[in-house]
């Protein structure tokens, strides 16, 4: 672009962090945006001037990065948070969870669930998130109106679902929400989610696949989360739920595994083999008690690894901060070694990393010229964040999502200075507060 140009948005005086695959960084950082694009991302000489913009956004010493990417999310599920908590995941879910589900979810219901999810992910620096639930296309729709990018699912599983009563009709319905959306929207990719292994047939399983593979979108699938499923899948078809996606032909570089908890050595070679990828919700897994996913294991069997929050009814809150620092501290724990899942390496799975595992890596989740516009500045300016020595180890071990100030999504500004531009959140918070009053009576 000529110097004579303008650009959309400018964003100075920060530290950028660009998490690209040098893990440059840029003491003076410059970013300018022009078209939802990065075109220049560097360090600015003391005495160059700044680039004309439309907007000139300053931030103040903090710091510049990626937006994070939430590798694993169902978000209307903010609507039941914390309405059945301390139980284990089979208790959770068939005593409480799918009832909610079956007697409150509706087009209406979801989209303000979505909404709210959405205000909270903004607000706490998540500009990308990979989502499988029900009534998707108000969940898209919603995401729309958000200004969030994400790739979303239609949830299928061999029981009556919302929205989908009849389940011989569940991956009829998952192919039509991929064929609404594929093309609709830049900030939109569609794909399909199978629950799991034991809520979904093998037949239902294959004909998911059939339609992944043909419209050339994402296969999630919970998988390995318990050691409850582990020994049930083992009973029913002999082998690991791994072993037995991999036998019935599920696996394959468009797949997205999420928890991978009870996994064995195997197994990893499997899914590397495969090139599949892994979402690991550390926060939700220790709280239904379900186990550690072996995360350094993964990533020396070169496996792509993105970290996620899984829903609000069983986290209970999409603060990636919260969920990164906590997913350092707990594989050193495990490992009996500090120096395993380093700032630098969990900062990479929060970013770059859940982006190509959600197959968004060419767009998102790192600041390089040509990806999207897609960053967040930290308002470092705190006490908790002073003195600042490395940036990366204080993003990971002393920052909290309310330490973000801005977000842009594909060039708009869509946070500024800590409010939700893209859409009027009052209302959402007062419609989920009369929708939980029903509920809790």
């Amino acid at each position: 672009m000529a110097e004579d140009t303008l650009y959309d948005i400018v964003v100075h005086n920060g530290i950028v962090l660009t998490v690209n695959g040098e893990f440059d960084v840029f003491r003076k950082g410059l970013v300018c945006i022009a078209d939802g694009t990065l075109k220049r991302v560097e360090d600015r000489a003391n005495s160059e001037p700044l680039p004309a913009a439309s907007q000139v956004i300053d931030a103040a010493g903090g710091i510049i990065m990626p937006g994070l990417v939430n590798s694993h999310t169902h978000v209307p599920m903010s609507l039941f948070r914390g309405l059945a908590d301390d139980l284990p995941l089979t208790d959770w879910l068939n005593d409480h969870i799918f009832k909610a589900e079956t007697q409150w979810l509706n087009p209406e219901s979801v989209h303000v669930g979505t909404l709210l999810s959405c205000a909270e992910m903004l607000l706490s620096g998540t500009t990308t998130f990979c989502d499988g639930y029900f009534f998707e296309d108000a969940v898209a729709a919603a995401v729309i109106e958000s200004g969030m990018r994400a790739v979303l699912a239609q949830g299928i599983i061999d029981f009556p679902a919302p929205g989908v009563p009849d389940p011989q009709e569940n991956v009829t319905k998952a192919a039509q929400f991929i064929e609404t959306w594929q093309g609709k929207s830049t900030l939109i990719t569609p794909g399909l989610f199978c629950h799991s292994p034991y809520t979904c047939s093998e037949e239902t399983l294959r004909k998911a696949r059939k339609v992944a593979d043909e419209k050339d979108t994402l296969f999630q699938i919970h998988v390995a989360e318990t050691k409850g499923e582990l020994r049930e899948i083992e009973e029913r078809h002999g082998t690991t739920p791994v072993q037995y996606l991999d036998r019935i032909g599920i696996l394959n570089e468009r797949t997205l595994l999420v928890h991978a908890i009870w996994v064995n050595d195997a197994d990893i070679a499997c899914m590397a083999e495969r090139y599949v990828s892994i979402s690991v919700a550390t926060e939700s897994e220790m709280k239904l008690a379900s186990g550690v996913a072996p995360i350094p294991e993964f990533l020396e069997n070169g496996l792509s690894v993105g970290i996620g929050t899984d829903s609000c009814a069983s986290n209970n809150n999409l603060d990636m901060f919260q969920e990164i620092d906590t997913s350092a501290k707990l594989h050193k724990v495990k490992r009996g070694d500090p120096t395993v899942m380093d700032a630098r390496q969990v900062l990479t799975l929060a970013t770059r990393g859940g982006a190509e595992a959600i197959g968004l890596g060419e767009q998102v989740g790192s600041l390089e010229v040509g990806k999207k516009a897609d960053l967040i500045i930290i308002d470092t300016h705190k006490p908790h964040l002073t003195p600042l020595y490395d940036p990366v180890s204080h993003l990971v071990y002393a920052a909290s999502g309310s330490d973000v100030r801005d977000v842009i999504i594909d060039g708009r500004l869509t946070v500024k200075d800590r409010m939700v531009l893209s859409f009027n959140l009052e209302p959402i918070i007062e419609s989920v507060q009369d929708l939980a009053r029903q509920i809790a009576s």
